[in-house]
């Protein structure tokens, strides 16, 4: 990370901000924003009927979520990630993720911002619950 880099990652029980992200990343070398969001929908794994998710972090998730986007951030060219993940009961539509990379040019804001979004999916340890329309649940992530 250089001095002129804004990095922002956690986990947070507050609804998310798509204005607050994108407010982070905005530098004014930047000529391009990648904006990833993930939202609950009514459907997983070929099964339809979720009506809620809750999500679960591990307490060593938010510094792990911090060590990745400082590793997104590594090339010069990024001028600002933000990662935030959400936890506590949310409905169908309430975002769960955003994240928002900003860059010299779009192609290293796409990388960059591809490349956040897949590894928080894979090494963040954030679980979720599913709460289907007929009472039953299962995990996800575990």
């Amino acid at each position: 990370m250089t001095e002129d880099q804004t990095i922002v990652a956690g986990v947070s029980g507050e609804p998310l901000s798509l204005d607050e992200a994108f407010a982070a990343v905005r530098h004014p070398r930047a000529g391009a924003v990648t904006l990833f969001v993930g939202t609950v929908r009514e459907h997983d794994g070929g099964r339809e009927g979720v009506t809620r998710l809750d999500y679960s972090a591990h307490p060593d998730a938010e510094a792990r979520l911090r060590d990745l986007a400082s590793a997104v951030a590594a090339p010069a060219e990024v001028r600002g990630v933000y990662a935030v993940h959400r936890v506590g009961q949310l409905e169908v539509g309430d975002l769960a993720v955003v994240c928002a990379v900003s860059a010299d040019h779009r192609g290293r804001a796409f990388e960059a911002g591809r490349r956040l979004i897949e590894e928080l999916k894979q090494g963040i340890p954030v679980w979720k619950r599913q709460q289907f329309g007929d009472q039953a649940h299962e995990w996800v992530g575990l």
